[in-house]
């Protein structure tokens, strides 16, 4: 089971790709949209803001936050990690129920590019 630190690094990761990312991805990620992503086996939530392509002022949360953010993720931390590291594909593990997604249809597809 992933620890709360390797989630938040895999988070960093995400930001750091986002940050030096080109072309669509770029364009994709050019977001401005609140962002949570709840972590179920840790009972933890990051929280944060999609602006510009970067993942900002990221805050981490025991249990769901009152407030919902535009994007929520809601996966297992192994899972964020598995995303992350390119070792899952977002639309299999969302098709599948491992991520769980609640955000405009237009924002769920631009986050299959993303991850």
């Amino acid at each position: 089971m992933a620890t709360i630190e390797e989630c938040r690094g895999a988070l960093d990761r995400l930001a750091e790709n986002l940050e030096g990312a080109g072309g669509e991805l770029r364009s994709a990620a050019a977001l401005d949209r609140s962002l949570s992503c709840h972590i179920t086996d840790l009972d933890v939530t990051f929280v944060g803001h999609l602006r510009d392509g970067r993942i900002r002022d990221v805050m981490t949360v025991h249990g769901t936050p009152e407030r919902r953010a535009e994007i929520g993720l809601e996966m297992s931390g192994d899972d964020l990690l598995a995303l992350v590291d390119g070792k899952i594909h977002f639309a299999r593990a969302w098709a599948s129920g491992r991520v769980k997604v609640q955000a405009s249809l237009r924002d769920v597809l631009r986050l299959r590019s993303i991850l």
